[in-house]
């Protein structure tokens, strides 16, 4: 399953809307992403898991990128 994620770098600083950033991670549940992540500083604030509908739409932005962790 692929899962978007949506995040803030810095951990210590509130969310901001217009500095969230997206990623991409493949893996089999919202936990195994977190999991994934947990080395990173991020301030992870959604995983959100896509439909095959939605990770289509997705693939058409050229800011599409699985990342490989």
């Amino acid at each position: 399953m692929i899962f978007k994620v949506l995040y803030q770098d810095e951990i210590t600083e509130a969310p901001v809307r217009e500095e969230t950033k997206a990623m991409y991670i493949e893996a089999d549940s919202k936990r195994e992403v977190r999991k994934k992540l947990a080395d990173r500083n991020y301030n992870i604030e959604h995983v959100l898991e896509l439909s095959e509908s939605h990770l289509a739409y997705e693939q058409q932005s050229e800011d599409f990128k699985v990342e490989k962790i």
